[in-house]
């Protein structure tokens, strides 16, 4: 049985807490908040038990504690983290991970020496649909990517809990540390490592609340020689749309729609019945498979899909994106 401390009461701590309860070696042991009446409620609205902390360094210090999510603001996840990971819990880190590169250089060490399990949610990856074109990739039904494109698009606006602080550079930081962060990682998921980024940004409207152009295009140089594009636009009039457009010398994918030499004989694409990511809303989140693979990576010290080394490079291209905006300049990222 692993014993869960859930950090935050919001909309995405609600959804890990309903996965935990889903989950017969997961149980929820303790909540961490600044609002321990807040924290009530949600337990109630759940029909579930736990203790509540106020703080946090006395919860990390409670030896039944086996793992801590960190749903909290991402200013304090990473001093969280390392905290964490020195007193020897397991770790399940939203996104962003970090709010700068240096917090993710400070993190690293304190997480790699602990030897504890630790994943980020790039909870996309844990998504059918995306977990049919990974499948479809490693049969080589489309060869080497030589041209990969995804968009996040989805309009975060007051309908969203977090938008009384996501839209601010202080929490929210950046379109790609948003949320557009998703396209990166899936882009790196399906197509390897990027090495070279170049990166624009506008705003949508002169009176947006956001402290932030919202709306992004970042062009990509892929360390197998090919190239690819990620945008990313959390102020549009669209309905959520996660466009996943991936060319290989062998076919080519678009979404859930296949065109391979695999198929002999075909003469257009083949749709696959497939859930597509095609909600921003959390509850459409695949996070009780992500749950129910971290227990079982941390009962058996099996490696996870989305580990915290591989989500450092995700990270650090997401950076790299909001430097190459911020300068002007290319960025390599081969060093």
């Amino acid at each position: 049985m692993i014993r869960f401390a859930v950090v935050g009461t919001g909309w995405v701590a609600k959804e890990y807490m309903k996965a935990i309860r889903s989950n017969r070696e997961a149980e929820l042991y303790a909540v961490v908040t600044g609002d321990a009446e807040r924290a009530g409620n949600r337990l109630a609205e759940l029909g579930m038990e736990a203790r509540i902390y106020t703080n946090y360094e006395e919860m990390i210090k409670e030896p039944n504690i086996d793992a801590v999510i960190l749903c909290s603001t991402p200013d304090v996840r990473p001093d969280q983290a390392k905290l964490a990971a020195r007193n020897g819990k397991h770790l399940v880190l939203e996104k962003p991970l970090a709010m700068n590169m240096e917090a993710m250089r400070q993190m690293a060490p304190a997480i790699e020496e602990s030897g504890i399990t630790a994943i980020a949610s790039f909870v996309l990856r844990w998504n059918p649909a995306i977990e049919m074109i990974r499948a479809l990739i490693r049969d080589d039904a489309v060869g080497r990517i030589f041209m990969a494109q995804i968009d996040y698009w989805n309009h975060i606006g007051p309908q969203f809990p977090q938008y009384r602080w996501s839209t601010k550079t202080e929490l929210g930081g950046s379109s790609m540390l948003s949320a557009g962060c998703h396209a990166v990682d899936a882009l790196r998921y399906f197509a390897g490592d990027i090495v070279e980024v170049t990166a624009y940004s506008c705003a949508t409207r002169a009176d947006s609340d956001y402290e932030f152009d919202p709306n992004v295009i970042a062009l990509f140089k892929l360390k197998n020689g090919g190239i690819g594009k990620v945008s990313s636009s959390l102020e549009c009039r669209t309905p959520y749309k996660f466009n996943i457009h991936l060319l290989g010398d062998k076919g080519t994918i678009m979404n859930n729609r296949v065109f391979s030499d695999k198929f002999p004989g075909q003469t257009d694409f083949a749709t696959f019945p497939v859930v597509l990511p095609e909600s921003g809303d959390v509850s459409h989140q695949p996070f009780e498979m992500e749950i129910a693979e971290f227990v079982e990576a941390v009962q058996t010290k099996r490696p996870t899909r989305c580990d915290f080394k591989d989500a450092y490079k995700s990270m650090e291209v997401c950076f790299a994106i909001d430097r190459s905006i911020a300068t002007g300049e290319k960025i390599s990222l081969e060093a």
